[in-house]
């Protein structure tokens, strides 16, 4: 029935994770679908490898923000 709904209305999502201050992880509230920004700023299906990708960019950006932070 959910996936009725987002065939007919599309999805709904909201941000399920933010990785960057650009890139975030959507979940569709209806169906549970996963989506993540792209390169380009569009939305993509939430792969196994666009997971890890955005865990090492959340990594990366989490180790670059708290070093800034503690030479301020």
């Amino acid at each position: 029935m959910k996936k009725i709904f987002c065939n007919i209305f599309g999805h709904h999502y909201t941000v399920s994770k933010k990785i960057t201050l650009h890139i975030k992880e959507y979940k569709c509230i209806h169906c549970g679908k996963q989506v993540t920004t792209d390169v380009s700023g569009n939305l993509s299906n939430l792969t196994p490898e666009l997971r890890e990708i955005n865990a090492t960019l959340e990594h990366i950006y989490q180790k670059k923000h708290s070093a800034s932070h503690q030479a301020a």
